[in-house]
């Protein structure tokens, strides 16, 4: 089959690999109908996850059918249509047993496309089908289903629920990518006061209007003197970094008023600052986090309501054999406007 294969920093290649083949028998083989591409995978392509090794199919993010399943499998069976989610869970360790599915102990956890070859093929093999996969209605689409592999998810725990989001709250999102404009989306549906869009590309601002910013600062903006002219000089009650380097996560520490939450999101490849000496009697509540997932089903029930359109997010579709075009496009998201991009087995 052909998949997109990492080998060093800066340094991939849509290539020919094996076929994926079942080694357990709680796996699943899924055939690949769309997949997207995240910023994490950049993350990987600049050597900020040495964990992944030379060789490895990159993403972690799928819709697809399953074309064969271990014979522990009973969950999901051939032909039908799922939703692969980004972490992997055995269900059975301590942390699974307490929903924390991101920190399995059980070889599962974040593994797609970091530890094991992951979705940007043409098939994936799915380790523990039963608990790593979400059957799909016929009415969610594909494109709709994608985006809960991950980035809703992410930004929903990470972000909105760590952040304790609330009614009333003024909320700063800095990163006006898909994780952060996820984040702007789905802290809606707790009704704050204000969320705040901080990002220096114009294009992401005007989608972060779109879904539902109420201030935009820009390149060329003051986001300390904005935030405090908003809210009387306090600060903003919920800060969530979506960026992950260093300069963004200390911003957010100054957006914020005392007692508030700062929620990082965004996957960091260099050290940052913690300036303690300014930030301990602030009474401050700092949050990091993998996703967990637990809230995909939820998700999904109100993608299927028609609560919740997650098709917002995609600015380009491609056909999964134009992997090269995609990462192209996503990489360049000033000049491109990309935002999600989804490369489907039809297109």
């Amino acid at each position: 089959m052909k998949a997109m294969t990492y080998h060093e920093p800066g340094r991939r290649t849509w290539e020919e690999v094996p076929d994926p083949q079942l080694t357990s028998p709680t796996d699943a083989i899924v055939r690949v109908d769309a997949v997207t591409i995240c910023g994490t995978d950049l993350h990987i392509l600049k050597g900020d996850v040495p964990a992944v090794e030379p060789g490895r199919v990159l993403g972690h993010e799928a819709v697809g059918t399953v074309v064969a399943a271990g014979s522990a499998v009973t969950g999901v069976e051939q032909g039908d249509r799922v939703l692969v989610s980004c972490i992997t869970a055995c269900g059975r360790c301590r942390y699974c047993r307490t929903g924390m599915y991101g920190q399995c102990l059980g070889g599962g956890g974040w593994i797609l496309g970091h530890r094991i070859d992951g979705t940007q093929a043409e098939y994936v093999r799915v380790p523990y089908a039963d608990t790593s996969t979400h059957l799909l209605p016929e009415a969610v689409t594909d494109e709709a289903a994608l985006m809960l592999a991950d980035i809703l998810p992410t930004s929903y725990e990470v972000g909105v629920l760590n952040g304790r989001v609330r009614p009333g709250d003024t909320v700063v999102v800095v990163g006006a990518g898909p994780i952060g404009l996820a984040a702007i989306t789905t802290a809606r549906l707790f009704t704050p006061g204000h969320i705040i869009a901080v990002d220096p590309a114009a294009t992401r601002l005007e989608a972060a209007k779109r879904l539902g910013a109420d201030l935009l600062v820009g390149s060329g903006d003051d986001p300390e003197a904005a935030v405090a002219e908003l809210t009387g000089g306090l600060g903003a009650d919920v800060a969530i970094e979506a960026v992950g380097i260093p300069e963004t996560f200390e911003l957010c520490t100054r957006l914020v008023r005392p007692g508030a939450h700062l929620a990082n999101v965004g996957v960091h490849g260099a050290p940052v600052t913690l300036h303690l000496e300014d930030l301990w009697i602030r009474n401050l509540t700092i949050t990091t986090g993998l996703v967990d997932t637990y809230s995909t089903p939820a998700l999904l029930d109100m993608v299927a309501a028609g609560r919740l359109d997650p098709t917002v997010f995609v600015t380009h579709r491609y056909a999964l054999h134009d992997m090269e075009a995609a990462y192209q496009t996503f990489s360049d998201p000033a000049g491109s406007g990309a935002l999600k991009i989804v490369l489907s087995r039809d297109a």
